[in-house]
């Protein structure tokens, strides 16, 4: 979320001082409200009797894409609440895949593994979760992948599986899908798209490759998504007639695809506060876009895990980031989509210096008077899951008032780490919980 790259610059280019937060309301008279309409949770860790989800079940109904949210991405009990919810949902709601707001060719390997038992989980972790996605490579990560690989060994008939929506980084592998695929059908065509994809395949380690193509001239970031385009265009017109091969080429053109968001999204002038911003809300169009023809080309109801900036439906800073992509999801799918936050009294998380160096683990004390998080903290349950859409109507207004709300990304602090944000438009559903510790990294 904050480091200094193409989607995340801009936070910290155009970052604005945090206003004064609200006064706190004396009493706090919405609490007992909130209390009764909240529904406590047993656990944030999977395993264990799922009876307490239930409501979770409820209120997600026929959706088919499920975005959880998460205040911060370096916390334990936020990673290890949606593997207990995604459990649950493949259990008890039909749920089959697990969408990570991370790069498309890293979820194309986990897949594989998780599939077919193909490569090993924590090596592809390592090797794909660098710079950007630094704080994906945890042991709560791993685990989630684990339980889904041995759900596919006892359901083979009936897999689960994984996904990135973002596309941050493509690896060699989705150069190799597609000139693997062009070689086959028409080798003559092989030595255009070498061309075409000149210079693009990694050869280096994920962060040192996302760092060296963010450091190259503007004018060349621009040409080389001009060819990544070429190639799609060419590819898209190889398309088989009738059927027959239709299922491989339609996942070999969702690669071309993602290589060519990677470029395109590469090729905006971070000098250019406008374009910034625009490259933010089209980073989310993307991701939205990745997941709804997931959902399409396998049917699947997805869990989509991602901060809570990107899944709610309102952006934290409409300056930073225009537009998020739970609006674009809800603009797609309608009720079909569910956004559910995940908020936070206290505790710690995982998260570098500002300058983006070292990563540490940061502790922070009680919500301040005037936040969201102040209130939700004294409604007496540890942790709790609150339906928006039915809360009883004296909670509305509140619910409906933009108030100060703890939001960190990769960095911290920054300059903001408090936003404005009316819990009851920017989420259907919240899950609160008192106390969080930091997550466990891959070391």
């Amino acid at each position: 979320m904050s480091r200094p790259h193409p989607w995340t610059f801009i936070v910290l280019a155009l970052i604005l001082l945090a206003p004064a937060p609200a006064a706190a309301t004396a009493g706090d008279p919405v609490v007992p409200v909130l209390e009764r309409a909240a529904s406590p949770l047993r656990s944030a860790e999977p395993g264990g009797d799922p009876g307490d989800l239930r409501p979770v079940g409820r209120a997600v109904g026929d959706a088919v894409v499920v975005g959880m949210g998460e205040a911060t991405h370096g916390s334990h009990e936020f990673l290890t609440m949606k593997d207990r919810v995604f459990r649950y949902l493949v259990e008890r709601r039909g749920f089959r895949t697990f969408a990570l707001e991370t790069a498309w060719s890293t979820g194309v390997r986990l897949d594989d593994y998780v599939v077919h038992g193909k490569g090993d989980p924590e090596r592809i972790m390592r090797e794909d979760f660098q710079y950007t996605y630094a704080l994906n490579p945890t042991a709560e990560n791993l685990a989630l992948v684990e339980w889904m690989r041995d759900y596919n060994r006892r359901h083979p008939k009936d897999p689960v599986r994984f996904m990135g929506d973002d596309w941050g980084y493509s690896g060699p592998e989705l150069y190799d899908r597609v000139t693997g695929y062009v070689a086959r059908i028409r080798p003559d065509l092989t030595p255009r798209f070498e061309e075409l994809y000149r210079g693009l395949r990694p050869t280096v380690p994920s962060g040192a490759y996302q760092k060296a193509y963010l450091a190259r001239p503007l004018a060349e970031r621009q040409e080389m998504a001009s060819r990544t385009g070429r190639a799609l265009a060419l590819l898209k017109s190889l398309a088989p007639r009738g059927e027959a091969g239709r299922e491989e080429f339609g996942e070999v053109l969702r690669h071309a695809t993602v290589i060519d968001q990677t470029a395109t999204g590469y090729g905006f002038d971070f000098g250019d506060p406008r374009q910034v911003a625009e490259a933010m809300r089209w980073r989310d169009q993307v991701m939205a876009d990745n997941v709804v023809r997931w959902h399409e080309h396998t049917g699947h109801r997805i869990l989509l895990a991602g901060h809570n900036n990107h899944i709610g439906y309102e952006p934290e800073d409409p300056k930073v980031l225009p537009r998020t992509q739970g609006a674009f999801l809800r603009d797609r799918l309608g009720s079909g989509y569910l956004s559910i936050g995940l908020t936070f009294g206290r505790g710690a998380f995982k998260a570098t210096d500002p300058e983006e160096t070292r990563m540490l683990t940061h502790t922070v004390g009680p919500a301040r008077p005037g936040s969201n998080e102040h209130t939700l903290d004294q409604v007496r349950h540890d942790r709790y899951v609150l339906d928006l859409r039915t809360a009883p109507g004296a909670a509305r207004p509140w619910l409906a008032m933009a108030r100060p709300t703890r939001s960190v990304g990769t960095a911290y602090p920054q300059e903001r780490n408090w936003f404005d944000i009316a819990l009851g438009r920017c989420f259907d559903v919240l899950i609160h919980q008192d106390r969080v510790r930091d997550v466990d990294l891959l070391t």
